[in-house]
């Protein structure tokens, strides 16, 4: 009988053991990779929603979904219709910044500002995959970065980044956080405005840009945190705390809770400019921080723009410190609960490849340039994505026959393949990769002295026009020809294809010309397919039957981090 009770157990054991070994998970980071920045993330149940910045790009603010904070799946985006908003004539670094999504009574909320035009403002839906509600603006709230608060007795606050004291700044970055309350129905402000933060942890020392906050309450405290620093190397994360929603905000003596400030430059896979966090309980119960931050391959070079990021909070003397076991963030984290995977989803975190085709519907993270104008492209599943030759080129701040990826890794190969036949040296059509209007390359089909020809060119330094770096003849342009943009870090490499075999049209070009640190802004680099007339009118089109990516990062192979 005792032996009988002893094998019970050890059964029992060796069962209860693999169930918790079967409970773990291991989160890889970014959680999304590229150009996927200013992340905010709302748990409603089991359920995870999470929105980015996406500025001037259209569709605008993407939503994705998750059980487990590590798979995740795009459902929609906040703004898709142009009759909501658009952003023609903006520069494709303004546009939208720093989205907030939040939850209460059954309505989803999503606050955010449209930097040149609509200032702040809030939309609403009953499903975060959409359809969202046309904006309502919020003219009161001056700044940036707005977010919601809802407090236990179902009023609700809006929280932001504003100017200075009196518009008068002490020294440049100068800012404050401020505070209104508003009806969640009407989406109206109630009663006055109040300064809860001064410049940030220390006015004395001159903080800057304090900016996208956020309110939580737990155990009594009201936690008021936000990013500090700017949102480079400098960038911080930094959290107050009161007993009141309205304040005073005390800083924590510890501050920051998050920076990868003062590490050593040289260490393996750098991660930088960490902040603009925000926090939510995991499916375990734990505290999680949801942030921003960038993997640069050389000094702060790098083109994959600010990325989404996730650590582990703990919680210590009722202060939240993020990532407490290292300051180092890790590409890395395990977690003691199940992995939950998205059907149908695209990867989005580590090293992987998916091919895109276009026989129905555009998948939902491709983006256009300011707005959407639906009878520019068709879709058939023979000829694939067919797109009209428009006048406006990339160059400009119009709406050019570009629809366009993410660049989602620094080792990375982009291929399609093109059905277009050029009538003039004007009418060209390829594919391009894409910082902003004045720092790109494009490969692509054209005519030379009437003849066919590949070419590569590069953005001008005078920001208006292009400059041709290599050329080849064509014998036949009348057949598809496949084309591969082959990114390694600090080059790119391009390579076309009239059968089964790549030849090279330029090998290594500066892949430094597309950094954020040359090209300034806030965007990252797409790889886009473009047709354009430059400046003429053309009834010509270009096919794109698919388009592939295959993604290789060193720090997300099994001996890495």
């Amino acid at each position: 009988m005792i032996k009988k009770i002893i094998s019970t157990i050890l059964i029992a054991s060796v069962f209860f053991a693999n169930a918790s070994v079967a409970q773990t998970t291991t989160i890889v980071n970014p959680i999304l990779t590229g150009f996927y920045p200013d992340p905010s993330v709302v748990q409603v149940g089991t359920d995870y929603y999470l929105v980015n910045s996406t500025f001037s790009y259209f569709p605008g603010i993407p939503v994705f979904h998750s059980k487990d904070l590590k798979n995740w799946k795009q459902i929609g985006n906040v703004i898709d219709r142009a009759t909501q908003m658009d952003f023609m004539g903006e520069k494709l670094t303004r546009g939208l910044f720093a989205p907030a999504i939040s939850y209460h009574n059954g309505t989803f909320y999503v606050t955010c500002t449209d930097i040149d035009h609509e200032g702040n403002f809030i939309v609403t839906a009953k499903n975060p995959a959409g359809p969202w509600s046309d904006p309502v603006r919020v003219p009161q709230v001056k700044g940036i970065d707005p977010s919601l608060y809802f407090d236990d007795d179902n009023k609700a606050y809006i929280i932001y980044n504003s100017d200075a004291p009196d518009r008068k700044p002490l020294y440049s970055g100068h800012r404050t956080i401020r505070m209104y309350e508003i009806d969640p129905v009407s989406l109206k402000v109630i009663g006055e405005e109040k300064q809860l933060v001064n410049g940030g942890v220390d006015l004395s020392k001159k903080p800057v840009w304090i900016e996208a906050p956020h309110i939580m309450k737990r155990n009594g405290w009201y936690y008021l945190y936000a990013a500090e620093g700017g949102t480079s190397v400098n960038h911080t994360e930094v959290v107050f705390r009161s007993k009141s929603v309205w304040g005073p905000y005390v800083a924590y003596e510890n501050n920051p809770i998050l920076t990868q400030m003062g590490l050593p430059d040289d260490r393996e896979d750098p991660i930088t400019s960490a902040g603009h966090a925000q926090f939510v309980d995991g499916p375990d119960g734990k505290t999680y921080a949801i942030f921003l931050a960038v993997r640069p391959y050389e000094g702060n070079f790098y083109n994959t723009g600010r990325e989404t990021f996730i650590a582990p909070v703990e919680w210590k003397d009722d202060w939240p410190i993020i990532n407490p076991d290292s300051k180092e963030i890790k590409y890395k984290y395990t977690v003691n609960y199940k992995e939950e995977k998205q059907k149908d989803a695209l990867p989005q975190a580590g090293n992987f490849q998916y091919t895109l085709t276009f026989d129905k519907k555009l998948d939902p993270a491709l983006l256009f340039m300011r707005t959407i104008d639906s009878s520019s492209f068709s879709l058939s599943g023979k000829r694939g994505l067919t797109m009209k030759l428009k006048p406006e080129t990339i160059m400009e701040m119009g709406n050019p026959s570009f629809i366009g990826k993410r660049q989602q890794h620094l080792y990375c190969t982009t291929d399609t393949e093109i059905d277009f036949s050029a009538k003039s040296e004007n009418e060209k059509a390829g594919l391009t990769v894409f910082q902003d209007e004045s720092h790109f390359y494009f490969i692509g089909k054209s005519l030379e002295n009437g003849k066919p020809v590949m070419q590569l060119y590069k953005s001008g330094a005078d920001k208006k026009s292009m400059e041709l770096l290599a050329q080849q003849a064509l014998t036949d342009g009348s057949k598809p020809v496949k084309l591969r943009i082959e990114a390694k870090g600090d080059t790119y490499s391009f390579y076309f294809s009239k059968g089964s075999q790549w030849e090279l049209l330029q090998d290594k070009v500066d892949a430094k010309l597309l950094s954020t640190q040359v090209a300034g802004g806030f965007i990252g680099c797409l790889f886009g397919m473009y047709a354009t007339s430059s400046g003429e009118q053309t009834s010509n089109s270009a096919s794109f039957k698919y388009l592939k990516y295959s993604g290789n990062d060193p720090m997300f192979q099994p001996a890495g981090k």
